[in-house]
């Protein structure tokens, strides 16, 4: 019962294999399927050997042309020129074009008066007329028509006769009195700035010689001020606190130094 079964088994199986369809091998073809040992298959081929574009026929016949009257110089050969047609072909072309440029340049100078610029290579530079970014004294032709060597060695020679020189003179002396001369007086001391010489009595000196010095524009009006009043001895002003007699930070070394070099 069982080798009965066994074989009805197998004969269902053999009939559903015969029934089904058939897959196709995607892989087929791809790869090499060959030898991998033979040789690259020739240039213009396919893996196969078949050839990639079927070879072309080459036509024999040549192309006649019409029969049209021809000029003279060509050949009776299909499609072909002689060089003599050419030249004549070129110089027909250089009469239209000689015959086009006369003609622009005969309507472009019509009625203006001024004939048109030829701009050839073989011609001249055109001359400038009437520029006026040029003066007269920098324009050589103007010059040397009104002038010349001799002319301008007697113009120089006319010069030297005008020079004058002026002999230096004493400085003057200045009339009256204008008050004292803090250059004068800074020559005339040796003290450094802030050295104590005179003595200053009094109560908050530098609280006001500070309010009083703000009353002058510079130092040197300060110093002017302040010899006038009784300065170097005496500050009446009270604008030299320290006694050095330099009043609110008059400093006389720059003048000492002048002298110096």
């Amino acid at each position: 019962m069982r080798a009965f079964a066994s074989y009805a088994a197998a004969g269902s199986l053999l009939v559903m294999a015969a029934c089904s369809p058939q897959v196709p091998d995607s892989a087929a073809g791809v790869g090499i399927d060959g030898d991998p040992f033979a040789p690259p298959p020739a240039a213009g081929t396919t893996i196969n050997g078949d050839p990639l574009v079927p070879p072309a026929r080459v036509s024999t016949e040549t192309y006649q042309t019409a029969a049209a009257p021809r000029s003279a110089g060509t050949s009776t050969a299909a499609g072909t020129f002689s060089s003599a047609a050419a030249s004549a072909g070129d110089a027909d072309i250089a009469r239209q074009t000689e015959a086009a440029l006369a003609a622009s340049r005969a309507s472009s100078g019509s009625g203006t008066g001024t004939a048109p610029l030829d701009a050839s290579p073989s011609n001249p530079a055109p001359q400038l007329a009437g520029n006026a970014g040029i003066s007269d004294e920098n324009d050589f032709q103007a010059v040397s028509a009104r002038q010349s060597i001799e002319s301008d060695a007697a113009r120089l020679e006319r010069q030297r006769s005008q020079y004058q020189q002026v002999q230096p003179t004493a400085v003057p002396e200045r009339a009256g009195d204008s008050g004292p001369n803090i250059v004068k007086y800074a020559l005339s001391t040796s003290n450094p700035k802030g050295v104590r010489l005179y003595t200053r009595a009094g109560i908050n000196l530098k609280a006001r010689s500070a309010r009083n010095c703000a009353e002058f524009a510079s130092p040197d009006q300060a110093q002017v001020a302040f010899l006038e009043s009784g300065g170097p001895e005496r500050d009446r002003k009270v604008l030299d606190p320290d006694g050095d007699g330099f009043a609110c930070g008059w400093d006389p070394a720059p003048y000492r130094l002048a002298v110096q070099n």
